[in-house]
């Protein structure tokens, strides 16, 4: 009961903080690799604005959730789009940007655990006799909130639906009228902002620290590679077996071999299948 209840809050976390990375490259066909260090800098916008501004936390939550979006879709605006189809020189540009962040807020003093944000839930709760904070319950709600709210986003808006057209077919979408380096851009500004939002419901279980950033991205990378790079539904399903195996991990070894189950799982895949359970890239066998 213990393994079910923990691998599934555990899955549905995995599943926020790759969210935002999936959705960028489900659009852009680009992926951020800006993706963890803008997780952290989320977490540390929200906790300046409540420490040293002295906005309350809801306050601070919105702003640090919406400039984290505007940097994302800076970031594309400003430096991506110039070398737009460029694909090596994409991959190497969104790259040094999340490590001059990440080293920039190392630099600036962000280590230790000095910086935490509180959690929305205090106290637990038993379920069959094990007792779970309600914060990693509430994360677990939030999760669900977040898929459901992005699915009706995707089906019943315009935005939503030139989105999804252009993750289907971007060649069609653009001779249908959709700019889609402006769809690009949004979707850069909503992927940034969800990896903000993943980062205020999970950061107040730990701390701040720059190494976190460095986890998301391995994380979201292992997820994405699985589940099939642009795949939500795969990204869902790869979120949920990493997210099981990392509990039993962590249950018959020790959480140190997390990350270490994670980066074999990314090279096993690479070797049988590397489009992932439900990707859509051509297998070697095809392209010959």
């Amino acid at each position: 009961m213990e393994i079910l209840l923990f691998g599934i809050i555990n899955s549905v976390t995995l599943s926020l903080t790759a969210l935002g990375f999936t959705l960028v490259y489900s659009i852009s066909r680009l992926p951020n690799f800006a993706h963890g260090a803008l997780y952290v800098t989320s977490g540390y916008i929200v906790w300046l604005c409540v420490n040293t501004l002295g906005l309350n936390y809801v306050a601070g939550i919105f702003v640090g959730i919406v400039a984290t979006a505007i940097i994302g879709a800076l970031m594309y605006h400003l430096i991506i789009l110039r070398i737009r189809g460029m694909q090596i020189s994409e991959i190497i540009a969104t790259y040094a940007i999340g490590l001059a962040i990440i080293e920039g807020l190392r630099w600036g003093g962000l280590r230790g655990s000095t910086f935490t944000l509180p959690s929305f839930l205090a106290g637990s709760i038993e379920i069959g006799g094990i007792a779970v904070d309600n914060q990693r319950l509430f994360v677990l709600g939030s999760g669900v909130v977040v898929f459901a709210a992005l699915g009706l986003f995707v089906k019943f808006t315009k935005t939503g639906l030139a989105l999804k057209a252009i993750a289907q077919d971007e060649r069609a979408a653009m001779m249908l009228g959709i700019d889609s380096d402006r769809k690009a851009l949004v979707s850069f500004a909503l992927g940034s902002g969800l990896s903000a939002f993943a980062a205020v419901l999970i950061l107040p279980l730990g701390s701040i620290v720059v190494e976190t950033g460095y986890n998301v991205l391995i994380y979201s990378i292992a997820v994405s590679i699985i589940g099939g790079l642009g795949s939500w539904g795969g990204a869902i399903v790869a979120s949920f077996l990493i997210g099981f195996a990392q509990i039993l991990t962590e249950v018959f070894l020790s959480t140190q071999y997390q990350m270490v189950i994670s980066l074999l799982a990314i090279i096993v895949t690479l070797l049988l299948k590397p489009s992932g359970i439900f990707g859509k890239q051509k297998e070697l066998d095809d392209r010959v």
